[in-house]
């Protein structure tokens, strides 16, 4: 704050001034009026030195946060004109502040640095990688629509489309140093725990109706499927899909990541990556954890070396007819949680309304079989052929592995509830006598029906469909029943507390496809594919980061309050004085300001303190 007057008029007008930087504009506003030089006569004998003495004041308050300002208001003041279509918000948004603090750790300032020294570049690939990533997280949308939101953040960037089409050329190029850079660096935010890696796959669709050709290299002769395919997809979409493999750690954090095509078997995705993990970890001994679908003969063979082990998902009903009979023989059983004996029959009969029984309707018991054959478990090892082709035969090899057996009752009537109600779904459908009406499928009602024809000779056949109660049956007597099968020899308990913890993988495939809208992908060329998915995973990356953060200071957040929270921290611009917020205060805004220590839980802001965090971070 300082004087101004004009020094050359007899009656001047004393005036506290303010220098602002207002983003990338510098300029000064008049912040309050002393009065004339006559006016101020009739209360001091040295008007000059009084109004000096009181911008001293204003000053040591100015240095506290506390500073008035007088506003002139013109009711009749017209918004200012553009030649936009549509009228646009000037609210700017510092919420992704709280992202930049934590992505300054990975230091992706340096990867770009690196990765384009000696290339003239049109564009500052660090500043479009944040703001993709921003874009992500707070605010999904396509990359031909993400310039024209730049406005809406604070710093307000300055870059089009065709930059970012050359960034992502640029990623892509780069695509697995990134994600070594991203595993190394973030081991420097949260300690990384790569003692389990979990391991499963998911698929993205495109809204396309024709898959990509396949491609000869002109000098390998080498055959390239094209990433957009059509595959199995939960959903039944008649579009291509990518698939996507993922790794995770204990915390639930990504490791790393891999693409394939969508027709490719996911079970030949997880060793290859394995084998980049172990580049980026050497040496790493770790447990591999994934259902049963990513638990074949060869992963769990390559988990059985080089101080590897490995835990899988395993179906009950894929086992042979012998381990079926010591799964279902009433004997060995023992409760998960003190070991007691007990048997099945037990836990299936006991009055579980009785408070005396809740523990016992809340614990499970188990057994451990042996089964060192592979072939007694119903697996299928990949064979390459001459041709190149892999195929998948029955594994007939021997693998030191057992299985831990458990028995769930809650389990049991969960699964029971379900069933009964496709069941009665499959009644319904019979008495309409429309039994084509909805899909097959491997959870479909219509498994539970039987069809049938009869015939006299010389006549036309007549197809009935009846309720198969065989079906019913065989299918009850696995309810409640769960299993794993793993090489480590570490008690059952804590096996399965390992196995339990696959749903955090889900989760990470439920927040990229839902929060972040990774799907549909809008790209074509498959660079620009390839591109595409890293920018999901680092945005996954950084809230996984922060969230497990916010978990160690006992400050739970969920993904909706997160990036609600974020997104709505807009400020407004008070005539080039200050900025005033915009959002309220929120256990959410609590958690995070005490996790970064970044004031933004104010009601007014300085230009000049917003300019400062933002160049703080962005070192």
């Amino acid at each position: 704050m300082k004087l101004f007057y004009n020094k050359n008029s007899k009656d001047p007008i004393y005036y506290a001034q303010l220098g602002i930087r207002n983003g990338k504009k510098v300029t000064t506003r008049n912040v309050k009026r002393f009065g004339k030089h006559s006016e101020l006569l009739k209360i001091t004998d040295d008007p000059l030195a009084y109004v000096r003495e009181e911008i001293r004041k204003m000053n040591e308050e100015y240095r506290v946060g506390r500073v008035e300002h007088s506003i002139s208001t013109d009711y009749n003041e017209r918004v200012e004109k553009t030649d936009d279509v549509a009228s646009s918000s000037t609210g700017l948004n510092i919420g992704y502040f709280f992202l930049q603090d934590l992505m300054s750790g990975l230091r992706l300032k340096d990867f770009f640095k690196e990765k384009t020294a000696g290339r003239k570049m049109a564009f500052d690939s660090y500043t479009i990688h944040r703001f993709l990533i921003y874009s992500r997280i707070m605010e999904p949308l396509s990359k031909y629509a993400v310039p024209g939101r730049l406005d809406s953040y604070y710093e307000k960037p300055d870059f089009g489309y065709q930059h970012i089409l050359r960034f992502m050329d640029l990623l892509e190029e780069h695509y697995d140093d990134y994600l070594a850079w991203l595993y190394l660096h973030s081991d420097t935010i949260v300690k990384r725990d790569p003692s389990v890696l979990y391991y499963d796959c998911t698929n993205f669709y495109f809204e396309c109706e024709q898959a990509d050709d396949e491609i000869v290299d002109e000098v390998t002769g080498e055959v390239i499927t094209g990433l957009r395919q059509y595959g199995i997809s939960k959903e039944h979409r008649p579009n291509p899909i990518v698939e996507m493999g993922l790794f995770m750690d204990s915390r639930g954090i990504p490791i790393t990541m891999c693409l394939h095509p969508g027709n490719k078997s996911e079970q030949l995705t997880a060793v290859p990556l394995e084998k980049e993990v172990l580049k980026m970890i050497p040496d790493a001994k770790f447990i591999y954890c994934a259902d049963a679908g990513l638990g074949s003969y060869n992963i769990r063979k390559f988990n059985s070396m080089g101080g590897r082990s490995f835990i899988v998902t395993q179906s009950v009903k894929k086992l042979s007819s012998t381990l079926k009979e010591a799964v279902f023989n009433d004997y060995g059983y023992k409760l998960l949680s003190d070991d007691t004996p007990v048997t099945v029959k037990d836990m299936k009969t006991f009055d579980r309304h009785a408070p005396d029984n809740l523990g016992l309707y809340n614990d499970s018991a188990y057994k451990v079989i042996q089964a060192d054959k592979a072939l007694d478990l119903g697996l299928y090892e990949d064979v390459v052929l001459k041709n190149g082709r892999t195929v998948q035969r029955k594994s007939k090899g021997v693998l030191k592995q057992r299985i831990i057996i458990t028995f769930s009752r809650k389990m049991m009537e969960y699964q029971r509830t379900v069933r009964n109600r496709q069941v009665e779904r499959a009644k319904n459908l019979l008495s309409r006598k429309d039994p084509e009406e909805i899909k097959k499928g491997p959870n479909d009602v219509k498994r539970f029906m039987k069809r049938i024809s009869k015939t006299r000779s010389g006549e036309k056949a007549v197809v009935e469909y009846i309720l198969d109660e065989d079906k019913i049956a065989e299918e009850e007597k696995y309810d409640g029943y769960y299993a794993v099968a793993t090489n480590l020899a570490d008690p059952a308990k804590k096996v399965l507390a390992v196995s339990q913890k696959r749903y955090q993988i889900e989760d990470c495939f439920r927040i990229m496809k839902t929060n972040f809208d990774g799907r549909p992908v809008n790209h074509r060329l498959p660079e620009r594919i390839r591109a595409h998915f890293p920018i999901c995973y680092t945005a996954l990356l950084v809230y996984r980061l922060l969230e497990v953060m916010l978990d160690d200071q006992k400050t739970h957040v969920t993904p909706g309050n997160l990036i609600t929270t974020l997104k709505n921290m807009n400020i407004a611009n008070v005539h080039d004085i200050d900025y005033m917020a915009l959002y309220k205060g929120s256990k959410t805004l609590d958690a995070l300001t005490q996790l970064t220590m970044l004031p933004l839980d104010r009601r007014h802001y300085q230009p000049k303190d917003l300019n400062r965090i933002i160049k703080k971070i962005l070192k």
